[in-house]
Formats: structure tokens, C-alpha cells, sequence
């Protein structure tokens, strides 16, 4: 089975933008703010829809209810949802301070568990993110700090450069500062629990909700400080997990990326340059994302000038 690419959905966020047009080169939706572009998703409320090829129009739910082993792998059950949320960030202003559920009270909650990971493919001076908490800062400090619109001092602020990395799992307090463009690596949720908004009004002019007593229940008011991941190399580990694995690939001219037939289905996420599959012909620009299927054999080489890929794998829990 050859690679399957899906069309994006876009969603309007407060916080969004036009960024997808200038960055990626996507046609947008006129007149609407769009903050997130979701890129392979397998939810009841949405369903990537395939873009080109023998599958073109086919929803993700069909072909793994129709071609499972051939996708997934013969383990893999196919009324299963597909396991990973693929998503683009455009961040023109700051989120919400914000946290996912551990997947411990997820469901005590009605929510479900969110382990992300967020690679910073463009970003403007100054840029940051906001990530777990200040040395010293306490639950009842965090608690007294909503109260008096404190909360900023008790979170810490990171400066980001352009190919830099972030892992937040379930419980792990954050917020994305404004000048991002960002793709990220998720569970399969749709779970977040606003603490904060800065005070800021949706796009209906209203407050947005927060989630004052689920946030609570959620942080890990043990985890401070964590560092930011500056990758080096033609090829590092960005995250390990129980629900997914993600590495960074610098894809030199002359060289090839090859994955055998037979191991496991993979994500392949374009974040610099383009990338031709050889034995397709398929062409990946950036902005592009990739289901590699299982029985597939799958190469790539730079399409002229170097070329940057994310490889997301070990996901199906086989």
C-alpha cells in the first residue's frame, strides 16, 4: 500500500491567524482566524479525509476498518480509533495556561488523557513557551495566584529558537506564547482544561470557559522547570513514551530514508524542504504529513537541498 496523505481541517482559534498561507502555502478558509490545522485525526467529530491516490476521498475510520492489517498490522483492532492526533499551530497570540488529565482520573474527569509533543518549526524574536512550573511555587500559591491575576510569575517562560522540541504529558502545566508556528505530535483527545486566559475574550466577545477544579485535580504541581530539547545531528530521539516515539531526521543530499515492509505503520512529518518517495514517485513538501502503512516499503531522499523529518512510531501498542 502506497502512503497516505489526508486533506486538513481547519479550526478557528482566538489566538490564530492567516500564518498557513505565508509558512505552508495552504489556501485557507476566507474571513476566518485559523488557529489549528489537523492534519490526520480519526475522532467522531472529525475524520481525515484522503487527498490523492486509490483511496482519495476515503475517510482514515474506513480504510482502517477496511484495509487493518495492511495499515495498522494484523494485531491491530480495527474498531480502534487511529491512536495519534497530527496537528499545525499557528500562533499568533499567547494560549491559554492550560493541562491534559492523566490518564489515572481522565476518566473520573469525562475527559480523556493528552501526551503531546511541539517542535517549533518557525518562530519570531522573542518567542516562547510557557512550561511547568517555578522552582519553589506551591499548590496553594498557584491556587491564591488566580485570585489576583498573579499566575504568570508562578509558571516558567522558555526563549525558543527555530528546531527546538517540548514534551508535555498528561498533567504537565503549559501554555504556547505568540509567534509560533508549531506541529504537534498527540494522543488521540480532545481534552483541555483551561486554568488561565489572561483575561482575554473568545471569538464571540465572551470570556472563554475555564476549567478552574478539573485543572487542579490535573497538574503536577511536582514538575518544575523542565528543559527544553535543543536536538542535534542528522538524527535524535525527540520523545519516548508508553503512547508514542518521536525523532527528528535530517535527510541529506545522497542519502535515503528507507523503512521495510512488515515492521510497523509510521507518521512522516515534513517540517524543512521537500522529499521524494523513490519507489512512488511522491513528492512531500513542507507542511506535509504522511501515514507510512505497515506492509508498505517506503524511501526517501531530498528533493535538491537538505531535508528535515519527524518520524512518530510505536503507537499501535502492539
Amino acid at each position: 500500500m502506497n502512503i497516505l496523505v489526508f486533506e486538513p481541517i481547519y479550526q478557528e482559534r482566538v489566538w490564530g491567524g492567516r500564518g498557513f498561507a505565508e509558512s505552508l502555502g495552504r489556501q485557507l478558509p476566507e474571513g476566518q482566524v485559523i488557529g489549528e490545522s489537523w492534519e490526520m485525526v480519526d475522532r467522531p467529530e472529525a475524520q481525515s479525509l484522503v487527498s490523492t491516490g486509490e483511496f482519495e476521498g476515503k475517510s482514515i475510520r474506513e480504510i482502517i476498518e477496511t484495509h487493518c492489517a495492511q495499515v495498522m498490522g494484523p494485531s491491530y483492532d480495527a474498531k480502534k480509533p487511529f491512536p495519534i492526533l497530527v496537528k499545525w499551530l499557528d500562533c499568533q497570540d499567547r494560549l491559554s495556561l492550560q493541562v491534559h488529565p492523566p490518564a489515572e482520573i481522565a476518566g473520573e474527569l469525562g475527559g480523556e488523557p493528552k501526551t503531546e509533543n511541539w517542535y517549533i518549526v518557525d518562530c519570531k524574536p522573542g518567542a516562547g513557551l510557557l512550561v511547568g512550573l517555578k522552582k519553589g511555587a506551591t499548590r496553594e500559591a498557584f491556587e491564591e495566584s488566580l485570585k489576583d491575576d498573579s499566575t504568570e510569575k508562578l509558571v516558567q517562560r522558555i526563549p525558543v529558537k527555530i528546531g527546538d522540541s517540548m514534551f508535555v504529558y498528561s498533567g504537565r502545566i503549559h501554555a504556547i506564547d505568540a509567534g509560533n508556528l508549531i506541529i504537534e505530535i498527540q494522543q488521540n483527545s480532545d481534552t483541555t482544561y483551561r486554568v488561565y486566559d489572561w483575561g482575554r475574550v473568545g471569538l464571540d466577545g465572551k470570556p472563554r470557559k475555564l476549567h478552574v477544579e478539573e485543572s487542579l485535580k490535573s497538574i503536577d504541581f511536582a514538575d518544575f522547570e523542565p528543559p527544553i530539547l535543543h536536538p542535534e545531528g542528522d538524527r535524535q530521539t525527540l520523545a519516548r513514551s508508553d503512547v508514542f516515539d518521536l525523532a527528528r531526521v535530517n535527510i541529506r543530499k545522497e542519502q535515503s530514508l528507507d523503512f521495510k515492509a512488515g515492521e510497523q505503520p509510521r507518521i512522516l512529518s515534513v517540517v524543512n524542504g521537500t522529499v521524494i518517495e523513490k519507489n512512488s514517485g511522491t513528492k512531500l513538501a513542507k507542511g506535509t504529513n504522511a501515514l507510512l502503512p505497515f506492509d508498505g516499503c517506503f524511501s526517501f531522499v531530498s528533493d535538491g537541498d537538505d531535508a528535515t523529518v519527524l518520524i512518530t512510531e510505536n503507537f499501535t501498542g502492539a
